[in-house]
């Protein structure tokens, strides 16, 4: 993978570059607040261009939401552009506004529970795969904060734990193996939260993310 990394924490910022490094992959810049982190995006060549960009959402000069706001740009010039927000803390209203519209290719994890490196390296290929990928604690208040009924109600307890997985972007497979069901059984769940929230056949595999965002944004 090619990665730019915008972190204005020079030890975490260096160590994230000597660790994709080590494992092969290419980290293509690495910049300490969001104008940079567009300056440089934006003078890279096609080929050059990252398959995910890896944002802190706290950065100089406020240290409040540059990187929501980097990111937000970044995907709308370029919506199939992968973004990771790294961030330290659960930020329910910045992780809703970049999940609005087309959430494919985004990921949301917090710095302190990243505890090994293969999961990490895993989020950022399902990321770069355009997947939606979003740390367990970011789900749980996401949904947490959303409450008002658009047929969220009438989901059972297992229905909103499989929607819950869909969320940090599990499979149906890595689902099954999750609540130890048979993959059949995760597929009637699937198809069960569709038909209650309303979401159109003709929307395919997209449905899945609009399932997410209907629960995120309610």
């Amino acid at each position: 993978m090619r990665l730019l990394i915008a972190e204005d924490s020079v030890i975490l910022r260096d160590g994230l570059v000597a660790l994709l490094t080590r494992r092969g992959h290419e980290v293509v810049g690495a910049v300490g607040d969001g104008d940079q982190l567009r300056v440089l995006l934006d003078g890279l060549d096609p080929d050059q261009a990252p398959d995910v960009v890896i944002i802190d959402i706290r950065m100089p000069p406020t240290f409040t939401d540059e990187g929501l706001h980097a990111a937000l740009a970044i995907r709308s010039a370029n919506p199939a552009q992968g973004v990771l927000l790294f961030s330290q803390y659960v930020e329910t209203r910045f992780a809703a506004q970049l999940l609005t519209g087309d959430a494919r290719g985004v990921g949301y994890l917090l710095k302190d529970r990243v505890a090994d490196v293969s999961d990490f390296i895993d989020a950022l290929e399902r990321i770069a795969d355009g997947s939606t990928v979003l740390d367990p604690e970011v789900v749980t208040q996401l949904m947490g904060a959303a409450r008002a009924d658009d047929g969220l109600t009438r989901l059972t307890p297992r229905e909103n734990e499989v929607l819950e997985l869909m969320a940090q972007g599990r499979s149906n497979t890595a689902i099954a193996e999750r609540l130890v069901l048979s993959y059949g059984a995760v597929e009637k769940n699937v198809s069960s939260i569709f038909t209650k929230l309303d979401l159109p056949l003709d929307a395919g595999d997209h449905r899945r993310v609009l399932a997410v965002l209907r629960r995120l944004n309610a």
